[in-house]
């Protein structure tokens, strides 16, 4: 399993850590010109093979990660239209900027690069600042959605192996649902005033 994160974001670096302390093959993705200030970054910039540009790291992967910020999405979509997507899995872990009429990145992408390969949602709930977001460590689970099938039941497998609780949302439709529960906790958050982050858990009755 090749995975690629596509993305200079904090986000995009502590996944593909994680994936990496289990074994797994993970290349990064990052914009022309991506400077590398935290720490995690510079250490994985030190590696020859683990840091490329966004098409390198497309091709090299089998299934792709998508963790830009939103000011480099349309930039990650033209280099995935370009490119050979047969048998590649794309998972977007991002969220729209929010506004009432706010419009689902998930859409944004799979109406970019058209119908083929199919696109997931999974990691939205964690946002790009994580682990920052989340400092005790208390998310213990993500949500995700796509269209049935042996994709699907792969990116559970992806979600369950780094340790999250992989919950199924449903279909591709509900990736909208997804990034509004998003969008909820950070208006929560901006309403009480707090230099602090809320998160929801599920809990079955």
């Amino acid at each position: 399993m090749n995975l690629g994160i596509i993305g200079g974001t904090k986000l995009a670096c502590t996944l593909g850590n994680k994936y990496l302390s289990t074994g797994a093959k993970v290349v990064f993705g990052v914009r022309q010109g991506f400077e590398a200030k935290d720490v995690e970054w510079k250490i994985l910039n030190m590696y020859l093979d683990k840091v490329f540009g966004y098409k390198e790291a497309i091709v090299q992967s089998d299934i792709i990660l998508i963790c830009c910020d939103n000011e480099n999405l349309v930039s990650v979509c033209e280099v995935l239209k370009k490119t050979d997507l047969k048998d590649k899995i794309l998972i977007d872990c991002t969220n729209s900027a929010y506004n009432k009429y706010f419009y689902c990145n998930t859409a944004f992408i799979q109406e970019s690069i058209g119908d083929q390969p199919p696109i997931f949602k999974a990691f939205n709930n964690l946002g790009l600042d994580y682990p920052k977001s989340d400092p005790m460590g208390m998310i213990k689970e993500t949500y995700y959605c796509g269209e049935e099938g042996i994709d699907k039941c792969k990116v559970k497998k992806l979600i369950e192996l780094i340790g999250y609780r992989a919950i199924d949302a449903g279909k591709t439709e509900s990736a909208l649902l997804l990034e509004a529960f998003y969008h909820l906790r950070k208006e929560i958050a901006f309403n009480k005033r707090e230099q602090t982050d809320y998160h929801f858990k599920l809990i079955s009755v």
